[in-house]
């Protein structure tokens, strides 16, 4: 659990977009409520009381820092972490 924190903490503070891991970033994702489907490399996550769709994609190991932005601004907006 404190993993999860530390990976919140990070894309929340944004200070280290290009240095999140991918499998950390689908972790996240999936530990807010969120649910999968896998089309080739991308990754399409939706949520009930989401109305945008989260779509991500690896780069190596690593999540594209466009889209830990794209998640922090869902996680503010939709205010998913208390």
């Amino acid at each position: 659990m404190a993993k999860l924190e530390n990976i919140l903490s990070s894309i929340l503070r944004g200070a280290s977009d290009y240095n999140i891991a991918f499998s950390d970033l689908r972790h996240l994702l999936e530990s807010l409520g969120f649910v999968v489907r896998i089309k080739g490399d991308h990754f399409i996550y939706t949520k009930s009381d989401v109305v945008e769709i989260i779509n991500i994609q690896p780069v190596g190991n690593k999540a594209k820092a466009y889209q830990i932005k794209q998640v922090r601004n869902l996680i503010l907006k939709y205010k998913l972490v208390r």
